[in-house]
Protein backbone atom coordinates (compact mmCIF):
# COMPACT_ATOMS: atom_id res chain seq x y z
CA UNK A 1 0.00 0.00 0.00
CA UNK A 2 1.00 3.64 -1.08
CA UNK A 3 2.07 6.15 1.16
CA UNK A 4 -1.06 8.76 1.74
CA UNK A 5 -1.16 11.20 -0.86
CA UNK A 6 1.02 8.64 -3.50
CA UNK A 7 0.35 7.29 -6.39
CA UNK A 8 0.90 3.56 -7.45
CA UNK A 9 4.27 2.46 -8.89
CA UNK A 10 2.40 1.64 -11.97
CA UNK A 11 1.26 5.00 -12.52
CA UNK A 12 4.46 6.62 -11.27
CA UNK A 13 5.59 9.10 -14.35
CA UNK A 14 8.47 8.11 -17.07
CA UNK A 15 11.99 8.06 -16.44
CA UNK A 16 13.11 11.41 -18.03
CA UNK A 17 15.15 10.44 -21.48
CA UNK A 18 18.04 12.79 -23.45
CA UNK A 19 18.40 14.69 -19.45
CA UNK A 20 22.04 16.26 -19.18
CA UNK A 21 22.49 14.90 -15.37
CA UNK A 22 25.64 17.44 -14.87
CA UNK A 23 22.92 19.76 -14.40
CA UNK A 24 22.58 18.30 -10.73
CA UNK A 25 24.37 20.19 -7.75
CA UNK A 26 27.94 18.64 -7.05
CA UNK A 27 26.74 16.89 -4.17
CA UNK A 28 23.81 15.29 -5.85
CA UNK A 29 26.14 13.94 -8.47
CA UNK A 30 28.60 12.78 -5.36
CA UNK A 31 25.82 10.76 -3.69
CA UNK A 32 24.20 8.83 -7.10
CA UNK A 33 28.15 7.38 -7.36
CA UNK A 34 27.04 5.02 -4.90
CA UNK A 35 24.66 3.47 -7.23
CA UNK A 36 24.75 1.39 -10.42
CA UNK A 37 25.79 3.65 -13.35
CA UNK A 38 22.51 2.57 -14.84
CA UNK A 39 20.54 3.05 -11.97
CA UNK A 40 22.20 6.31 -11.47
CA UNK A 41 21.09 7.54 -14.56
CA UNK A 42 17.39 6.91 -13.45
CA UNK A 43 17.48 8.38 -10.38
CA UNK A 44 19.36 11.11 -11.35
CA UNK A 45 16.99 11.95 -14.41
CA UNK A 46 13.99 12.03 -11.81
CA UNK A 47 15.61 14.42 -9.10
CA UNK A 48 16.53 17.00 -11.70
CA UNK A 49 12.87 17.19 -13.08
CA UNK A 50 11.71 17.37 -9.60
CA UNK A 51 13.73 20.11 -9.26
CA UNK A 52 12.97 22.22 -12.47
CA UNK A 53 9.46 21.32 -11.80
CA UNK A 54 9.02 22.30 -8.20
CA UNK A 55 8.11 25.98 -8.66
CA UNK A 56 5.62 25.55 -11.34
CA UNK A 57 3.85 21.85 -11.14
CA UNK A 58 4.82 20.53 -7.35
CA UNK A 59 2.33 17.94 -7.90
CA UNK A 60 4.21 16.49 -10.67
CA UNK A 61 7.42 17.59 -9.17
CA UNK A 62 6.99 15.23 -5.77
CA UNK A 63 5.78 12.41 -8.03
CA UNK A 64 9.19 12.26 -9.96
CA UNK A 65 10.93 13.13 -6.52
CA UNK A 66 8.76 9.74 -4.85
CA UNK A 67 9.81 7.13 -8.06
CA UNK A 68 13.73 8.48 -6.90
CA UNK A 69 12.96 7.66 -3.43
CA UNK A 70 11.24 4.28 -4.46
CA UNK A 71 14.79 3.29 -6.19
CA UNK A 72 17.40 4.49 -4.05
CA UNK A 73 15.66 5.21 -0.22
CA UNK A 74 18.96 5.24 1.10
CA UNK A 75 20.14 8.61 0.11
CA UNK A 76 19.50 11.51 1.53
CA UNK A 77 19.16 13.52 -1.61
CA UNK A 78 16.09 11.18 -2.55
CA UNK A 79 14.39 11.35 1.16
CA UNK A 80 15.64 15.56 0.66
CA UNK A 81 14.13 15.69 -2.62
CA UNK A 82 10.57 13.70 -1.71
CA UNK A 83 10.14 15.65 1.36
CA UNK A 84 10.68 19.60 0.06
CA UNK A 85 8.42 18.35 -3.32
CA UNK A 86 5.82 17.02 -0.78
CA UNK A 87 5.97 19.99 1.06
CA UNK A 88 5.53 22.05 -1.84
CA UNK A 89 2.39 19.79 -2.94
CA UNK A 90 1.10 20.19 0.14
CA UNK A 91 1.53 16.44 1.24
CA UNK A 92 2.53 17.88 4.72
CA UNK A 93 2.23 14.18 6.26
CA UNK A 94 4.33 12.63 3.99
CA UNK A 95 6.98 15.76 3.39
CA UNK A 96 7.06 15.43 7.67
CA UNK A 97 7.98 11.62 7.28
CA UNK A 98 10.90 12.75 4.80
CA UNK A 99 12.36 15.17 7.34
CA UNK A 100 12.22 13.35 10.06
CA UNK A 101 14.01 10.98 8.08
CA UNK A 102 16.29 13.27 7.23
CA UNK A 103 17.18 14.69 10.68
CA UNK A 104 17.65 11.47 12.08
CA UNK A 105 20.52 10.64 9.35
CA UNK A 106 22.72 14.59 9.72
CA UNK A 107 21.22 15.17 13.20
CA UNK A 108 20.58 18.66 11.63
CA UNK A 109 17.92 21.56 12.00
CA UNK A 110 17.98 22.67 8.31
CA UNK A 111 14.51 21.51 8.08
CA UNK A 112 13.06 21.83 11.59
CA UNK A 113 11.14 24.84 10.45
CA UNK A 114 9.64 23.20 8.04
CA UNK A 115 8.96 20.40 10.19
CA UNK A 116 6.86 22.85 11.82
CA UNK A 117 5.10 24.30 9.13
CA UNK A 118 4.02 20.91 8.47
CA UNK A 119 2.87 19.86 12.00
CA UNK A 120 0.89 23.31 11.94
CA UNK A 121 -0.42 22.34 8.39
CA UNK A 122 -1.66 19.04 10.41
CA UNK A 123 -3.79 21.42 12.87
CA UNK A 124 -0.81 19.76 15.58
CA UNK A 125 0.57 23.52 16.64
CA UNK A 126 1.73 22.94 20.38
CA UNK A 127 4.00 20.19 18.43
CA UNK A 128 5.11 22.75 15.43
CA UNK A 129 5.78 25.63 18.98
CA UNK A 130 7.95 22.47 20.47
CA UNK A 131 10.26 22.01 17.12
CA UNK A 132 10.58 25.96 16.99
CA UNK A 133 12.09 26.10 20.15
CA UNK A 134 14.37 23.26 19.74
CA UNK A 135 15.36 24.79 16.61
CA UNK A 136 16.07 28.07 17.95
CA UNK A 137 18.20 26.53 21.09
CA UNK A 138 20.32 25.00 18.59
CA UNK A 139 21.53 28.36 17.44
CA UNK A 140 20.80 28.56 14.26
CA UNK A 141 21.94 30.75 11.69
CA UNK A 142 19.96 33.93 11.01
CA UNK A 143 19.17 32.58 7.67
CA UNK A 144 17.36 29.35 9.92
CA UNK A 145 15.94 31.56 12.62
CA UNK A 146 14.19 33.67 10.67
CA UNK A 147 12.51 30.92 9.11
CA UNK A 148 11.69 29.38 12.32
CA UNK A 149 10.27 32.89 13.16
CA UNK A 150 8.14 32.92 10.25
CA UNK A 151 6.78 29.94 11.54
CA UNK A 152 6.12 30.88 15.02
CA UNK A 153 4.39 33.57 13.66
CA UNK A 154 1.84 31.84 11.55
CA UNK A 155 1.28 29.35 14.66
CA UNK A 156 0.52 32.20 16.65
CA UNK A 157 -2.35 33.73 13.83
CA UNK A 158 -3.37 30.25 13.87
CA UNK A 159 -3.68 30.29 17.63
CA UNK A 160 -5.70 33.73 17.33
CA UNK A 161 -3.01 35.32 18.96
CA UNK A 162 -2.00 38.14 16.42
CA UNK A 163 -0.66 40.51 18.86
CA UNK A 164 2.35 38.02 20.07
CA UNK A 165 2.82 37.16 15.85
CA UNK A 166 3.31 40.86 15.45
CA UNK A 167 5.43 41.20 18.16
CA UNK A 168 7.50 37.62 17.84
CA UNK A 169 8.78 39.24 14.06
CA UNK A 170 8.74 43.05 14.96
CA UNK A 171 11.63 42.02 17.80
CA UNK A 172 13.24 39.74 15.61
CA UNK A 173 13.74 43.00 13.30
CA UNK A 174 15.14 44.84 16.08
CA UNK A 175 17.40 42.67 17.32
CA UNK A 176 18.63 41.76 13.70
CA UNK A 177 19.05 45.08 12.73
CA UNK A 178 21.56 45.48 9.92
CA UNK A 179 22.42 41.65 10.42
CA UNK A 180 22.22 38.82 8.47
CA UNK A 181 21.92 38.33 4.54
CA UNK A 182 19.62 40.63 2.71
CA UNK A 183 17.46 37.97 1.50
CA UNK A 184 16.61 36.95 4.95
CA UNK A 185 15.98 39.97 6.01
CA UNK A 186 13.64 41.12 3.54
CA UNK A 187 11.73 37.85 3.98
CA UNK A 188 11.11 38.42 7.61
CA UNK A 189 10.11 41.77 6.39
CA UNK A 190 7.94 40.76 3.81
CA UNK A 191 6.41 38.58 6.50
CA UNK A 192 5.53 41.54 9.30
CA UNK A 193 3.94 43.31 6.51
CA UNK A 194 1.72 40.32 5.72
CA UNK A 195 0.78 39.85 9.37
CA UNK A 196 0.15 43.45 9.17
CA UNK A 197 -2.03 43.44 6.38
CA UNK A 198 -4.20 40.53 7.52
CA UNK A 199 -4.86 42.14 10.90
CA UNK A 200 -6.02 45.38 9.25
CA UNK A 201 -3.14 47.69 8.96
CA UNK A 202 -3.10 48.53 5.82
CA UNK A 203 -0.90 51.40 5.93
CA UNK A 204 2.21 50.17 8.41
CA UNK A 205 1.73 46.41 5.38
CA UNK A 206 2.59 49.06 2.55
CA UNK A 207 5.60 51.08 4.86
CA UNK A 208 6.58 47.26 5.19
CA UNK A 209 6.48 45.91 2.10
CA UNK A 210 8.17 48.43 0.86
CA UNK A 211 10.98 48.19 3.23
CA UNK A 212 10.46 44.15 2.06
CA UNK A 213 11.11 45.28 -1.55
CA UNK A 214 14.33 47.35 -0.75
CA UNK A 215 16.24 44.58 0.19
CA UNK A 216 15.18 42.07 -2.46
CA UNK A 217 17.68 42.69 -5.21
CA UNK A 218 16.52 39.61 -6.85
CA UNK A 219 12.26 39.77 -6.95
CA UNK A 220 11.83 36.58 -5.25
CA UNK A 221 9.13 38.35 -3.46
CA UNK A 222 6.33 40.05 -4.74
CA UNK A 223 6.81 43.09 -1.77
CA UNK A 224 6.74 45.55 -4.81
CA UNK A 225 3.31 44.32 -6.48
CA UNK A 226 1.86 44.14 -2.91
CA UNK A 227 3.00 48.13 -2.24
CA UNK A 228 1.45 49.23 -5.79
CA UNK A 229 -1.77 47.28 -5.25
CA UNK A 230 -2.37 48.69 -1.31
CA UNK A 231 -1.37 52.10 -2.76
CA UNK A 232 -3.94 52.03 -5.35
CA UNK A 233 -6.47 50.62 -2.67
CA UNK A 234 -5.51 54.28 -0.82
CA UNK A 235 -5.86 56.47 -4.39
CA UNK A 236 -9.19 54.52 -5.34
CA UNK A 237 -10.48 55.44 -1.77
CA UNK A 238 -8.96 59.62 -1.88
CA UNK A 239 -10.44 59.38 -5.40
CA UNK A 240 -14.12 58.20 -4.57
CA UNK A 241 -14.19 60.53 -1.77
CA UNK A 242 -13.22 63.91 -3.51
CA UNK A 243 -15.52 63.34 -6.92
CA UNK A 244 -18.56 62.69 -4.17
CA UNK A 245 -17.96 65.90 -3.54
CA UNK A 246 -18.40 67.64 -7.43
CA UNK A 247 -15.52 70.01 -7.11
CA UNK A 248 -16.95 71.48 -3.81
CA UNK A 249 -13.04 72.62 -2.89
CA UNK A 250 -13.76 73.32 0.94
CA UNK A 251 -15.08 69.34 1.03
CA UNK A 252 -12.32 68.59 -0.51
CA UNK A 253 -10.20 69.63 1.92
CA UNK A 254 -11.73 68.09 4.70
CA UNK A 255 -10.67 64.54 2.97
CA UNK A 256 -7.41 65.62 2.37
CA UNK A 257 -4.33 63.59 4.29
CA UNK A 258 -3.21 66.93 6.82
CA UNK A 259 0.00 64.71 7.55
CA UNK A 260 0.34 63.58 4.11
CA UNK A 261 2.32 59.99 2.06
CA UNK A 262 5.05 61.68 0.43
CA UNK A 263 7.64 60.35 2.33
CA UNK A 264 6.53 57.13 2.60
CA UNK A 265 8.87 55.43 0.43
CA UNK A 266 11.83 57.10 2.48
CA UNK A 267 10.41 56.15 5.44
CA UNK A 268 10.03 52.03 4.36
CA UNK A 269 13.67 52.58 3.35
CA UNK A 270 14.72 53.22 7.13
CA UNK A 271 12.34 51.35 8.21
CA UNK A 272 10.74 53.18 10.87
CA UNK A 273 8.97 51.45 13.69
CA UNK A 274 7.03 54.10 14.42
CA UNK A 275 4.23 53.37 17.19
CA UNK A 276 3.03 50.39 15.52
CA UNK A 277 3.85 48.80 19.24
CA UNK A 278 1.78 45.49 19.89
CA UNK A 279 0.80 44.15 23.59
CA UNK A 280 4.26 42.31 24.60
CA UNK A 281 2.59 39.65 26.32
CA UNK A 282 4.26 36.52 28.46
CA UNK A 283 2.68 33.89 26.49
CA UNK A 284 2.00 30.23 28.36
CA UNK A 285 4.19 27.20 28.17
CA UNK A 286 2.90 25.74 24.98
CA UNK A 287 4.62 22.05 25.10
CA UNK A 288 2.69 19.73 24.13
CA UNK A 289 1.88 17.90 27.66
CA UNK A 290 1.69 14.12 26.25
CA UNK A 291 5.03 12.91 27.28
CA UNK A 292 5.13 9.98 25.63
CA UNK A 293 4.83 12.23 22.19
CA UNK A 294 8.10 12.01 20.42
CA UNK A 295 8.90 14.28 17.45
CA UNK A 296 10.05 11.35 15.35
CA UNK A 297 7.26 9.62 16.17
CA UNK A 298 4.11 9.60 14.35
CA UNK A 299 0.19 10.16 15.78
CA UNK A 300 -2.28 8.14 15.36
CA UNK A 301 -3.46 6.34 11.91
CA UNK A 302 0.18 8.24 10.96
CA UNK A 303 2.40 5.31 12.78
CA UNK A 304 0.33 2.70 10.73
CA UNK A 305 1.18 4.45 7.33
CA UNK A 306 5.04 5.00 8.50
CA UNK A 307 4.96 1.23 9.24
CA UNK A 308 3.75 0.28 5.54
CA UNK A 309 5.75 2.97 4.12
CA UNK A 310 8.91 1.45 5.81
CA UNK A 311 8.06 -2.11 4.67
CA UNK A 312 7.43 -0.73 0.89
CA UNK A 313 11.34 1.27 1.33
CA UNK A 314 12.77 -2.53 2.42
CA UNK A 315 10.88 -4.08 -0.27
CA UNK A 316 12.43 -1.28 -3.01
CA UNK A 317 16.06 -1.59 -1.89
CA UNK A 318 16.12 -5.42 -1.96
Amino acid sequence: MPRPGLAAKENEPETPRDVDLRELPRPVRAELRSLTPELAEVVGAHLLMAGQLIDTDPRLAYAHAEAARRRAARLAVTREATGEAAYAAGEYAVALHEFRALRRMNGGIEFVAAMADCERALGRPDRALKLIREGLDAKPDFGQRVELRLVEAGTRLDQGQAAEALRVLRAEIEASAGRGSRKARAALRYGYADLLEQTGDAEGAERWFAAAAALDEDGETDAQERVARLQGMVLEVDEDALTSESGDEEAAEDHADPDGDDDAGESAAEEPLGDEGHDEETWGDDEAQDDEAQDDEPQDGEARDEEEHDQQTREDDE
